[in-house]
Protein backbone atom coordinates (compact mmCIF):
# COMPACT_ATOMS: atom_id res chain seq x y z
CA UNK A 1 0.00 0.00 0.00
CA UNK A 2 1.45 3.70 -0.99
CA UNK A 3 -0.79 6.00 0.84
CA UNK A 4 0.32 9.67 2.30
CA UNK A 5 -0.81 12.73 4.01
CA UNK A 6 0.38 15.70 4.69
CA UNK A 7 -0.52 18.78 6.30
CA UNK A 8 2.10 21.53 5.56
CA UNK A 9 2.61 25.08 4.17
CA UNK A 10 3.58 26.64 0.73
CA UNK A 11 7.21 26.97 0.63
CA UNK A 12 6.66 29.40 -2.35
CA UNK A 13 3.87 30.24 -5.33
CA UNK A 14 2.79 27.53 -7.48
CA UNK A 15 3.38 28.01 -11.08
CA UNK A 16 1.30 25.73 -13.18
CA UNK A 17 2.98 24.26 -16.53
CA UNK A 18 1.83 22.59 -19.80
CA UNK A 19 3.25 19.52 -21.51
CA UNK A 20 3.35 18.97 -24.97
CA UNK A 21 0.16 17.25 -24.74
CA UNK A 22 -1.38 20.57 -23.23
CA UNK A 23 -1.74 18.64 -19.62
CA UNK A 24 -1.78 20.77 -16.70
CA UNK A 25 1.04 19.77 -14.24
CA UNK A 26 2.05 21.99 -11.17
CA UNK A 27 5.05 21.31 -9.28
CA UNK A 28 5.41 22.74 -5.39
CA UNK A 29 7.16 22.15 -1.92
CA UNK A 30 5.59 21.79 1.05
CA UNK A 31 6.91 22.19 4.24
CA UNK A 32 5.85 19.43 7.26
CA UNK A 33 6.63 20.59 10.55
CA UNK A 34 8.43 17.68 12.49
CA UNK A 35 6.75 16.58 16.04
CA UNK A 36 9.96 17.42 17.87
CA UNK A 37 12.11 20.32 18.33
CA UNK A 38 15.80 20.36 17.38
CA UNK A 39 18.99 21.51 20.00
CA UNK A 40 18.50 24.86 19.68
CA UNK A 41 14.62 24.55 20.51
CA UNK A 42 13.51 25.49 17.47
CA UNK A 43 10.82 23.09 15.43
CA UNK A 44 12.40 21.50 12.24
CA UNK A 45 10.58 20.89 9.30
CA UNK A 46 10.62 18.60 6.56
CA UNK A 47 10.53 19.74 2.83
CA UNK A 48 8.48 17.31 -0.09
CA UNK A 49 8.12 17.60 -3.16
CA UNK A 50 4.84 17.18 -4.46
CA UNK A 51 3.41 17.30 -7.98
CA UNK A 52 -0.56 17.68 -9.10
CA UNK A 53 -1.81 17.26 -12.59
CA UNK A 54 -4.98 18.49 -14.47
CA UNK A 55 -7.49 20.00 -12.61
CA UNK A 56 -6.07 19.36 -9.54
CA UNK A 57 -2.59 21.74 -10.80
CA UNK A 58 -5.07 24.39 -12.23
CA UNK A 59 -6.82 25.09 -8.86
CA UNK A 60 -3.80 24.59 -7.02
CA UNK A 61 -2.21 27.80 -9.00
CA UNK A 62 -5.32 29.81 -8.79
CA UNK A 63 -5.91 30.01 -5.32
CA UNK A 64 -2.75 29.02 -3.70
CA UNK A 65 -0.20 30.77 -2.93
CA UNK A 66 2.99 30.91 -0.68
CA UNK A 67 2.71 30.77 3.19
CA UNK A 68 -1.12 28.60 2.53
CA UNK A 69 -1.52 25.54 4.77
CA UNK A 70 -2.72 22.63 2.68
CA UNK A 71 -3.79 19.06 3.40
CA UNK A 72 -1.91 16.93 0.56
CA UNK A 73 -3.54 13.03 0.22
CA UNK A 74 -1.13 10.89 -2.47
CA UNK A 75 1.38 8.33 -3.36
CA UNK A 76 5.20 8.76 -2.63
CA UNK A 77 6.74 8.51 -5.91
CA UNK A 78 10.70 7.89 -6.62
CA UNK A 79 12.23 8.59 -9.98
CA UNK A 80 15.39 8.77 -11.03
CA UNK A 81 17.73 10.78 -14.80
CA UNK A 82 21.12 11.04 -15.77
CA UNK A 83 21.85 14.74 -15.28
CA UNK A 84 24.30 16.32 -17.56
CA UNK A 85 27.29 15.44 -16.40
CA UNK A 86 26.43 11.62 -16.48
CA UNK A 87 25.37 11.36 -12.48
CA UNK A 88 22.21 9.07 -11.46
CA UNK A 89 19.96 11.46 -9.70
CA UNK A 90 16.93 10.59 -7.70
CA UNK A 91 13.78 11.73 -6.93
CA UNK A 92 11.64 11.17 -4.28
CA UNK A 93 7.95 12.85 -4.35
CA UNK A 94 4.57 12.90 -3.84
CA UNK A 95 1.71 12.22 -6.56
CA UNK A 96 -1.25 14.37 -5.21
CA UNK A 97 -4.52 12.71 -5.40
CA UNK A 98 -6.52 15.00 -3.85
CA UNK A 99 -5.79 18.52 -1.97
CA UNK A 100 -7.83 20.36 0.67
CA UNK A 101 -7.34 24.19 0.90
CA UNK A 102 -7.13 24.50 5.00
CA UNK A 103 -6.92 28.45 4.77
CA UNK A 104 -9.68 30.67 5.40
CA UNK A 105 -10.94 32.27 2.13
CA UNK A 106 -10.26 35.84 3.82
CA UNK A 107 -6.72 34.59 4.51
CA UNK A 108 -6.25 34.01 1.24
CA UNK A 109 -7.88 37.22 0.20
CA UNK A 110 -7.84 36.27 -3.26
CA UNK A 111 -12.03 36.47 -4.38
CA UNK A 112 -12.31 32.75 -3.87
CA UNK A 113 -15.35 31.96 -2.48
CA UNK A 114 -14.48 28.31 -1.57
CA UNK A 115 -16.47 25.42 -2.15
CA UNK A 116 -17.93 25.02 1.18
CA UNK A 117 -19.56 28.54 0.72
CA UNK A 118 -23.28 28.69 1.16
CA UNK A 119 -23.84 31.57 -1.12
CA UNK A 120 -22.87 29.66 -3.98
CA UNK A 121 -26.19 27.56 -3.71
CA UNK A 122 -29.65 28.52 -4.78
CA UNK A 123 -31.07 27.68 -1.35
CA UNK A 124 -35.35 28.68 -1.90
CA UNK A 125 -37.06 30.13 0.67
CA UNK A 126 -39.17 28.45 2.98
CA UNK A 127 -43.00 29.02 1.96
CA UNK A 128 -45.52 30.15 4.59
CA UNK A 129 -47.56 28.10 5.46
CA UNK A 130 -51.24 28.06 4.23
CA UNK A 131 -52.51 26.64 7.56
CA UNK A 132 -51.16 28.11 10.83
CA UNK A 133 -53.53 26.49 13.15
CA UNK A 134 -50.06 24.54 14.73
CA UNK A 135 -52.66 23.27 17.34
CA UNK A 136 -54.39 21.08 15.13
CA UNK A 137 -53.23 17.35 15.09
CA UNK A 138 -51.95 16.61 11.79
CA UNK A 139 -52.52 12.87 12.05
CA UNK A 140 -56.43 13.32 12.12
CA UNK A 141 -57.29 11.87 8.99
CA UNK A 142 -54.85 8.98 8.95
CA UNK A 143 -56.18 5.86 8.28
CA UNK A 144 -55.23 2.78 10.52
CA UNK A 145 -54.92 0.53 7.68
CA UNK A 146 -52.54 -1.86 9.40
CA UNK A 147 -55.34 -4.12 12.02
CA UNK A 148 -53.50 -2.87 15.01
CA UNK A 149 -54.71 -1.54 17.92
CA UNK A 150 -52.70 0.79 20.08
CA UNK A 151 -52.99 -2.15 22.75
CA UNK A 152 -51.50 -4.36 20.67
CA UNK A 153 -48.28 -1.95 20.40
CA UNK A 154 -45.64 -2.21 23.15
CA UNK A 155 -44.83 1.09 24.05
Amino acid sequence: MNKVILIGRLVKDPEIRYTSSNIPVVQFTVAVNRNFSGKSGERQADFINCVAWRNLAENISKYQKKGNQIAIEGQLQVRNFEDAGGVRRYITEVICENIHFLDSKNSRNDGYSGYNDIDQYDIPEERPREDNNQSEDPFKDMQNDYGVSNDDLPF
